[in-house]
């Protein structure tokens, strides 16, 4: 991923903005390796921007395109009903999105799609999308950074912790699955 992005040359940064995009619009293409290369090609700060830039411009296209294709359709069938409740607030909403953005284990593109479902106001989704994925997005390129630097300790280190942080919430998960079940 890192060399077809070289290759681009001036127009690299572009690509990893439009291919994070596409990761995000065409679920089944995953996203970490892309922000791991913008961070080993274009550094910490540089390689978060443009994953930033990708992810919220991947995200807007998934939420419009399923406001064009379904909203309206669930607005016609349940009318006025579908702005009412915990499912009407724009505030509840906008800190959902925010939340499972912070979540690594959902899916982001399914919540984008399913944001778009909701009566949710473009921006407030906008402004929590972009709330949310700055964590994730910084130590993604933070890692492809460090993996790819000459110190062989900070690749470890660096391995071990993004290793760390996937596994945990996966943990947690399981964990809070099979006490569901248990009750």
């Amino acid at each position: 991923m890192q060399s077809r992005i070289a290759a681009l040359g001036f127009w690299g940064p572009l690509g990893v903005i439009c291919l994070m995009a596409a990761a995000i619009v065409l679920s089944p293409i995953p996203s970490a390796p892309i922000a791991l290369a913008a961070g080993a090609l274009y550094g910490h700060v540089w390689g978060t921007i443009y994953v930033l830039l990708g992810a919220e411009a991947g995200a807007l296209i998934a939420f419009s395109i399923a406001r064009l294709l379904g909203y309206e359709v669930l607005r016609r069938w349940f009318g006025e009903r579908l702005n009412l409740g915990l499912l009407g607030s724009q505030n509840t909403l906008m800190w959902i999105v925010l939340v499972t953005r912070l979540l690594p284990f959902l899916s982001f593109d399914l919540v984008s799609y399913a944001a778009g479902l909701t009566p949710l106001a473009t921006w407030r989704f906008a402004v929590a999308t972009l709330a949310g994925i700055i964590p994730a997005s910084f130590l993604l390129a933070h890692f492809g950074g460090e993996m790819v630097s000459a110190d062989a300790r900070r690749v470890v280190i660096s391995v071990l912790v993004l290793g760390t942080l996937t596994i945990v919430p996966v943990i947690v998960k399981l964990i809070l699955n099979r006490r569901r079940k248990q009750h």
